[in-house]
């Protein structure tokens, strides 16, 4: 959304991001396009009020038109207010005026102030200033009003052009006695204070914003007039009653939900009353949807296992012809779909048959069915104990690791000690003679012998060590020698 005064590149306007209220005034909400004035035409039939838009287009007003002003549309005067001036933009004039009265219902006679001259320099500069300030006001009279503990929001304000007065804008659910705050705020604030009461809708079209659709508020750029929404205008036109999805903003039910209703009110005169039940002696009709710009009504059966899933379509006439049938105490004996069928043809092998399909998406709704829950074996009846026994065995195969290298180990050392000391209690010349890989058949008995009187405590002569003896140990060259 742009306007000339925002800027662009190669003729585009840039648009200034702030959805209908740029800092120019170039894009206004509320507008009424002046043709008259686009085609630059002189208007024959003079009138002699115009309309003024205050900021931008929040609100608007009609005033007199003074013939010392002379002013257009789209220029910005100065205009009479109730307790000194205020500056706006001339947003219609002429014959047009005179048909937004009527449409507002507004008489001549209630137009009082007029228009006093165009605004000048330094007007527009002190209109700026009374609009950079009134966030900052917004905020503290939302403080103050928690501070005194009134069920209240303060939902905007707005500075007279003059400066003095500032109407704050606010919405509660019941009575508020703001007594006392107004006292605050014109302590606080040093201005002339007006509180004025609005609704959720005409807050949202005051501030703006951003509709589920993506474009902006309708209530805010042209939606003048808010008539009553109620949930029989979503049941009228077949819509799942979400409040989440109904709910605008403002949360109020959505104004748009008014806008095709009268035509879904008319295409719905056609179908018939109290027909979501039909009868037949094959089973019972249930109504599963509507169809109302196509004029069709879809069944299916209730209490027949057999034709369960099975949709039948059938057009308002034939709904009715049913339901007539049935109030007169009728049952047929069974209700056919009245659509019309593609035509088969016998000849399989024609290459040109042009098949012809029908979309039945959100047509059929197949019942849920219960599943059956699949038994698991139960392969160890106890997870704990096996646990434990699976540990344990874990345990004892590492612990019988452990001791057979330890085992192992004691051996080893054991046969290195007892080959040492065999060689060191041999007599040298029994070690010349015999080879190096054979053993005496007497050996054990002279070891013995020669060690009994010099090893009396069991130990050796050079490092005093114990002796290990096996008899039944063999040679270690596997053959004893005779």
């Amino acid at each position: 959304m742009g306007c000339s005064n925002c800027g662009g590149s190669e003729g585009a306007s840039g648009g200034c991001g702030n959805k209908g209220n740029c800092s120019s005034g170039g894009c206004s909400k509320h507008d009424t396009y002046d043709w008259i004035s686009a085609m630059e035409l002189h208007d024959p039939s003079e009138y002699n009020i115009v309309e003024v838009s205050f900021k931008n287009g929040a609100r608007k007003d009609f005033f007199m038109k003074s013939p010392e002003a002379d002013c257009v549309t789209g220029e910005m005067v100065v205009v009479e207010a109730a307790s000194g001036y205020d500056v706006g933009k001339i947003t219609l004039s002429g014959e047009l005026v005179r048909l937004q009265m009527r449409k507002k219902h507004i008489s001549e006679e209630r137009v009082v102030h007029k228009v006093l001259r165009k605004a000048g320099d330094r007007d527009l500069e002190k209109l700026e200033e009374a609009r950079s300030i009134e966030h900052n006001t917004m905020v503290r009279a939302r403080v103050i009003a928690r501070t005194l503990g009134l069920d209240m929001k303060i939902g905007d304000v707005e500075y007279q052009g003059d400066k003095k007065k500032a109407t704050f804008y606010y919405t509660a659910d019941g009575r508020v006695d703001f007594r006392e705050l107004v006292k605050e705020y014109a302590r606080e604030f040093k201005i002339k204070i007006e509180m004025r009461q609005i609704g959720a809708r005409q807050e949202a079209a005051r501030l703006g914003g951003i509709s589920s659709s993506g474009r902006e508020l309708c209530c805010s750029t042209w939606l003048s007039d808010f008539k009553s929404v109620s949930t029989s205008a979503a049941r009228y036109q077949n819509i799942a009653i979400n409040q989440s999805k109904l709910t605008g903003p403002c949360g109020r039910l959505k104004c748009c939900l008014n806008y095709e209703l009268d035509t879904y009110l008319d295409a719905l005169e056609d179908f018939p009353e109290d027909a979501d039940v039909l009868k037949t002696k094959i089973g019972t009709l249930v109504l599963m949807k509507t169809d109302i710009f196509k004029r069709r009504l879809y069944y299916a059966y209730e209490n027949n296992d057999k034709l369960r899933g099975t949709v039948i379509s059938l057009s308002t006439a034939r709904a009715k012809e049913v339901k007539e049938l049935n109030n007169k105490g009728i049952i047929p004996d069974e209700i056919l779909s009245d659509e019309m069928n593609v035509p088969v043809s016998s000849d399989m092998d024609d290459e040109n048959i042009e098949h012809e399909y029908e979309d039945v998406t959100g047509l059929i709704e197949l019942r849920n069915e219960p599943k059956k829950k699949k038994k698991r074996k139960n392969k160890v009846n106890n997870p704990a104990a096996s646990t434990q026994a699976s540990n344990l065995s874990k345990s004892l195969q590492n612990s019988n690791k452990e001791s057979g290298q330890q085992g192992n180990q004691t051996r080893e050392e054991g046969q290195k000690k007892q080959d040492k000391a065999r060689k060191e209690n041999q007599p040298p010349s029994a070690q010349q003679q015999q080879p190096q890989n054979t053993r005496p058949k007497n050996e054990h008995k002279e070891i013995k012998a020669s060690d009994k009187p010099e090893n009396a405590s069991g130990q050796s002569k050079q490092g005093k060590k114990k002796k290990f003896y096996n008899k039944n140990r063999k040679p270690k060259g596997g053959q004893e020698s005779k």
